[in-house]
């Protein structure tokens, strides 16, 4: 985002706008982070803002600041309509094509002509929003809104709620800090937002202390489901529909699992194979570390995308046919595989 970009925005902003906040659906903890914090800066100057959400995110958000006030589209689809329709000016946060807020909201989305900003830091994003702050290379959404109140020079507004949803997204976002993308200017970021308020170890704490004994068991059978493909330095977990019933399934339940396959010695590539049978689907998470891009993967194969070492995908076929395909899939890697596992 340039300078002459940036002066714009101010300009736009310099008087009250209705300004709705749009996040991806299945929202993480940078995707409310980000929202949240803008929504509660743009609070600040006076402007009718909303985050409308495609639907709810997990149990270990639901303690966010103003987490409560978000509008949730799949349970309010009409009014969330309503105020896409009457927005001057739509925030487009952590995604970048319409289809990541599901078809319903993404009919309404495409029909609409506000004024689109589009603050993410995937790749390849598509080209509806008028102003655009796009960098992969940053490790969240959420240091990216604190670079954008950096450029709009209004670092002074943050407060501790601001603070506490900014670090919420960060840290989910990087793994507790712990992935490559996390550089110093994260830290120097994340101390400035703890002097501003930000509560590191409560934060954590909500969004890591919460398991319950159903989880963990739904973690065992993960776990003892996970195959692992030598040859191709890759493993892979599967959880059935009827498994997710047996155990108890609440939404975030399975976060970080696919983290587990990766952790293994030598592996580099690893994906988890989710069975929705509420949305016919089957929700797949892909994992790498070096150079393997798994938003490549994920985008030739699996209708999905994201970062290098971090991404989504969807399949509408069924968990066995999906898992076949993908076996088939991955030996066509295995030199591109072998070479990230050597470097």
């Amino acid at each position: 985002m340039n300078l002459e970009q940036i002066k714009d925005i101010k300009q736009l902003l310099s008087q009250p706008k209705k300004i709705v906040i749009v996040s991806h659906r299945n929202p993480d903890g940078d995707a409310y982070g980000s929202s949240l914090a803008l929504y509660l800066y743009l609070l600040k100057f006076n402007h009718q803002v909303t985050v409308v959400s495609p639907n709810d995110c997990p149990n270990f958000l639901k303690w966010m600041p103003a987490q409560d006030k978000i509008v949730i589209f799949e349970k309010e689809e009409k009014k969330g309509s309503k105020l896409l329709e009457e927005a001057d000016v739509i925030f487009v946060l952590d995604f970048n094509a319409f289809h990541r807020v599901g078809v319903k909201m993404q009919v309404v989305l495409e029909k609409i002509k506000p004024i689109f900003i589009m603050i993410d830091h995937h790749q390849q994003p598509d080209d509806f929003a008028k102003y655009t702050y796009v960098d992969p290379e940053i490790c969240s959404t959420s240091q990216m809104i604190y670079q954008f109140l950096d450029k709009l020079d209004h670092l002074d507004f943050i407060d501790e709620n601001i603070a506490t949803c900014l670090y919420t997204g960060i840290l989910t976002d990087t793994g507790s800090f712990r992935f490559p993308s996390t550089t110093s200017l994260t830290h120097r970021i994340v101390a400035h937002l703890i002097d501003c308020g930000a509560n590191g170890a409560s934060i954590y704490n909500n969004i890591h202390d919460v398991n319950s004994y159903s989880r963990l068991q739904l973690l065992g059978r993960a776990l003892k489901n996970m195959k692992v493909v030598d040859s191709c330095h890759m493993a892979y977990i599967t959880l059935s529909q009827k498994e997710l019933s047996e155990f108890s399934f609440k939404k975030g339940d399975t976060e970080g699992f696919v983290n587990y396959a990766l952790s293994i010695k030598n592996v580099i590539f690893a994906a988890i194979f989710i069975e929705d049978k509420k949305q016919k689907i089957i929700k797949i998470s892909f994992r790498s570390v070096g150079s393997f891009s798994v938003n490549d993967f994920a985008r030739n194969h699996f209708n999905g995308g994201g970062h290098v070492n971090a991404a989504g995908g969807r399949s509408d076929e069924s968990l066995i046919n999906t898992i076949s395909n993908f076996l088939k899939i991955v030996p066509d890697y295995r030199n591109e595989l072998k070479k990230s596992y050597e470097k």
